[in-house]
């Protein structure tokens, strides 16, 4: 059953107070709750919920003013309907201000009263319910904000979860492909620490040319597996002490898009794997596997491609047992500097040669 609505008559004219207390009940079928003092109607409008206040906007012991004033204070949306004496300019200037739904002039129609009343309890009840949809809203929309920042957060831990997991995987396969690059370089006792020596080299070039912190450990770590692909070559071949034939030597020339292949897979070494495979490519266009030149060929192949062969110079090999002393070496690449080796890697390369 639905409630009838409620409404708080405010009047210290008991004769008017009844009469009106009569329409509303008998006619309207409203629950009409009277008061005959402004001071016990605010306490009666506090402690009830009533749809609309039929008020007299002068009570001897309260103003208007103060009395809608203290009603407002209670619930600011609250229907009230003021009964006067004279609807002067002055008095309507100061309802509109207060904010009150409608006014009604002494002798009160009860008909007019009725149509008001009605409206007033309608448009009570609409914001009523517009209160309490804008309650559920915010409410529902501080518990999506909690899930939010409890479901951001989830991320976030996820997110670092992964992040550890990647850098421990990439760790994991770069500390493998490291040592099997150092076990190549141990097959042949001439080239023990070749390629950490090679690092070692390229790294200093690049800092003397200011290549960027990240260019620079993109170049030290191409450096590392620069020789990997000499995994698929026989030790009849790697080692051997004596010239190699054509056949021979176009399988060594196989090994920088073998080191490639080996580490396409790992795509975090996309530029790694760029720099390995050029970094047998010479200046003016003689070197392998594909004959770049110039600026076709990446500066950290450049630079890693002199570091190999400075190291390479230094060192005794099967085929060579005697190394380059240090001046040899650098004369070599000074008389190979714009044919093998990249003037500016050259230049570069023997302001730091003597600091190595």
């Amino acid at each position: 059953m639905i409630e009838k609505p409620k409404i708080l008559l405010i009047s210290d004219d008991e004769a008017v107070a009844r009469y009106l207390k009569e329409k509303l009940t008998i006619i309207g079928g409203y629950q009409v709750f009277g008061e005959f003092k402004a001071e016990t109607a605010l306490e009666a409008f506090r402690q009830n919920d009533f749809d609309v206040v039929v008020a007299q906007f002068s009570m001897p012991d309260l103003d208007g003013v103060t009395l809608i004033e203290g009603l407002k204070k209670v619930d600011p949306d609250c229907t009230i309907i003021t009964v006067i004496k004279d609807g002067n300019t002055t008095i309507l200037g100061e309802l509109a201000n207060l904010g009150i739904y409608d006014f009604i002039t002494e002798p009160v129609n009860s008909e007019k009263l009725l149509f008001l009343v009605r409206k007033g309890a309608e448009l009570h009840l609409l914001t009523l319910a517009h209160r309490k949809l804008k309650l559920s809203l915010q409410e529902q929309n501080i518990a999506l904000q909690k899930q939010n920042t409890l479901l951001a957060k989830r991320i976030e831990e996820s997110t670092k979860n992964l992040s550890r997991l990647y850098e421990d995987l990439r760790s994991t396969y770069m500390r493998t492909i490291k040592a099997l690059a150092q076990a190549i370089d141990a097959r042949d006792h001439y080239t023990h620490s070749h390629s950490e020596n090679v690092a070692k080299y390229a790294v200093a070039i690049a800092q003397e040319m200011q290549i960027s912190i990240k260019d620079t450990e993109l170049i030290r770590e191409a450096c590392e597996l620069h020789d990997l692909g000499k995994i698929g070559i026989g030790d009849n071949i790697l080692i051997k002490p004596s010239e190699l034939n054509p056949v021979e030597w176009e399988e060594m020339k196989r090994h920088p898009f073998t080191a490639a292949q080996i580490l396409e897979p790992l795509t975090f070494l996309e530029g790694v794997i760029e720099l390995i495979k050029q970094h047998h490519e010479h200046y003016d266009g003689s070197g392998y596997p594909m004959g770049l030149s110039g600026e076709d060929i990446l500066l950290g192949a450049r630079i890693i491609h002199l570091s190999d062969a400075y190291d390479a110079m230094c060192s005794a090999r099967s085929y060579r047992k005697i190394a380059f002393s240090k001046e040899e070496a650098v004369s070599e690449i000074k008389q190979k500097t714009g044919t093998q080796f990249d003037p500016l890697v050259a230049e570069a390369f023997l302001k730091i040669v003597n600091k190595l």
